[in-house]
């Protein structure tokens, strides 16, 4: 495809999907965004994680970012990079930091953070086996424990496997044995994939998490519970309230942004020889809203999972 043609489908997809969104109920104003107009990544909004592990508070390092990915992280040009109006996170199979792959993973962590609010991002999504895109949010300081007692929200991931689908989760619980998520997918109606342009927003207000694709709710989350405890609780077992923190933690603290492209895990498994490479995620935008007439009181928790 010519650089002209490519424009035009690019200019088609985001046109498209910008026409395709339903209006989200309430006021919002917006506090915070990126449109990637310039020709470098802002500084003062991103910071680019590097390497290919965890480092825990002991100092030891956990590769694989937990996941057993296989991608190293850079802030290189070759792996991200801002141009025709878009953040371009890019995945090659090359050689690298003892790895097979890069790529990139941006992090607003220290140059903001939010709690309560709309997160809408723009973006098309990578396509083929071992890919894993996500937009998502961490607690900007764990102050109920480390994963997951503070929190973690993915707005949205996919397997690149599963071009037809998107998932929106929360992980929560207690750390060790007391994991605990849910998990709510979204699937394209005919003719629509994720390698197409798309709005995806999370209404994040006390006591509930609404999900939203080209503004269509397709999830209502009011069910989750964080202890500071260890080992207490886990999957869809919430421990005696004794030992949980008062409704709605842990996603009652600001959180922060990341945006990354992630290759094979745990998740959806590796690439194998049908997965092209280089792969791109491609975001038009980040925006993040508060309500107009401000969020009152909790929701109440819901009585048990799925109500």
């Amino acid at each position: 495809m010519n650089k002209i043609a490519l424009l035009i489908s690019l200019f088609c997809s985001v046109a498209s999907a910008a026409i395709a969104r339903a209006e989200i109920p309430g006021q919002w104003n917006l506090v915070w965004s990126d449109e990637f107009t310039g020709n470098s990544l802002d500084s003062s909004k991103w910071t680019c994680d590097e390497g290919n592990g965890l480092v825990l508070n002991s100092g030891q390092i956990v590769w694989g970012w937990g996941n057993n990915e296989l991608e190293y992280y850079t802030g290189r040009p070759e792996n991200v990079y801002v141009q025709g109006g878009m953040l371009h996170i890019r995945a090659q199979r090359e050689e690298y930091g003892h790895c097979h792959y890069t790529s990139a993973k941006l992090i607003t962590k220290d140059h903001f953070a939010k709690m309560y609010g709309r997160f809408e991002f723009m973006a098309k999504l990578p396509v083929g086996k071992g890919m894993w895109p996500a937009l998502w949010l961490l607690p900007q300081d764990n102050a109920y424990g480390t994963w997951p007692s503070s929190g973690e929200i993915d707005i949205v991931e996919s397997r690149g496997q599963e071009p037809t689908k998107v998932l929106g989760t929360l992980h929560f619980g207690s750390v060790g044995s007391g994991h605990d998520w849910v998990e709510d997918d979204f699937t394209f109606p005919p003719g629509q994939t994720i390698n197409q342009f798309h709005v995806y927003d999370l209404v994040w207000e006390p006591g509930v998490m609404r999900y939203y694709v080209d503004g269509t709710l397709y999830a209502t989350k009011r069910w989750w519970w964080s202890s500071s405890h260890p080992n207490v609780g886990g999957r869809h077992d919430r421990p005696d309230d004794s030992v949980v923190n008062a409704w709605p933690a842990p996603f009652n603290k600001p959180f922060y942004i990341i945006m990354n492209l992630a290759i094979g895990g745990n998740f959806l498994g590796n690439p194998d020889a049908t997965t092209v490479f280089p792969q791109e995620m491609l975001v038009k935008y980040v925006r993040v809203y508060d309500k107009a007439d401000g969020y009152g009181e909790a929701e109440p928790p819901a009585k048990q999972l799925g109500n």
